[in-house]
């Protein structure tokens, strides 16, 4: 080989190495499994009139990889909400839910959680919750589905025990609609949500941001307050536990993912 050949091969590799460290990353790099679709190892399971990790009539459960709520061992619903809380709190990050309704709502679940569930964001511990207590305070990404006809938007939020900060103003209205579209059906919805500590949340499905604010904080009117208000009197949430609700629909969960951002 010549010293114009040896040349040439030296500066391709050179170039190889460049452009492999500059490369964009994959897509997915960073993100982790909260739901394995093996068990549910990682979770605390919370129902109301239950202690913790008692899974009343089976309520959660994995099957067909997927984690699934179900009422199949339910004669009636009887105010038994539940939430399933993943192990470890976070602060800065986004998380990816893939989600569907299916099947009919047990007997005597209210209208409105017809085709109804959550991600809970920001919220107290599964072991901190009263027995009898039906919502973490937390903030709730809602997430429902139509009824075949009406328009009834998702990644909505409700704030059980908090408050928000929505167009600089303290938003104090329980809940508050998003500007996505309807998803009828049973047809498998992705949604996303970025988690900035205690600045910004961001709602986000088919790449759009449908609902944003800021601020997550406890309400003092609530009468979880005083037992949560930490040591330094700050009612700022910048941080907490995730929960996925069951609120008398079925519902499955097919992905549950997350990419940390660091925590402060």
């Amino acid at each position: 080989m010549n010293k114009i050949s040896i040349k040439t091969v030296l500066f391709l590799v050179a170039v190889a190495f460049i452009m492999s460290c500059t490369a964009p990353k994959p897509k997915n790099e960073g993100w982790i499994q909260l739901f394995n679709g093996k068990d549910l190892n990682d979770w605390n399971i919370k129902i109301t009139g239950f202690p913790l990790n008692e899974n009343y009539n089976n309520t959660f459960r994995v099957e067909d990889s997927l984690l699934k709520v179900r009422y199949d061992q339910y004669d009636k619903f009887d105010g038994h909400f539940g939430h399933i809380f993943y192990k470890t709190p976070y602060s800065h990050y986004k998380i990816r839910v893939e989600y569907r309704f299916v099947g009919e709502q047990v007997a005597e679940g209210a209208g409105w959680a017809f085709r109804n569930s959550g991600i809970m964001i920001h919220g107290q511990s599964a072991e901190s919750m009263e027995v009898n207590q039906d919502f973490p305070v937390s903030i709730e990404v809602q997430l429902l589905g139509g009824n075949g006809t009406d328009e009834r938007s998702t990644l909505n939020l409700c704030t059980p025990g908090t408050n928000v900060v929505l167009n600089d103003s303290l938003w104090t209205q329980h809940c508050t609609n998003s500007k996505s579209k309807t998803y009828h059906g049973d047809q498998w919805v992705t949604v996303e949500v970025e988690v900035r500590g205690d600045s910004i949340i961001k709602h986000i499905i088919d790449g759009q941001t449908v609902l944003e604010y800021t601020k997550p904080q406890l309400d003092d009117r609530d009468l979880n307050f005083q037992k949560l208000l930490p040591a330094d009197k700050n009612i700022l949430l910048k941080k907490g536990s995730i929960s996925l609700q069951a609120e008398s629909h079925p519902v499955d969960f097919r992905k549950v993912e997350l990419l940390n951002m660091g925590d402060d």
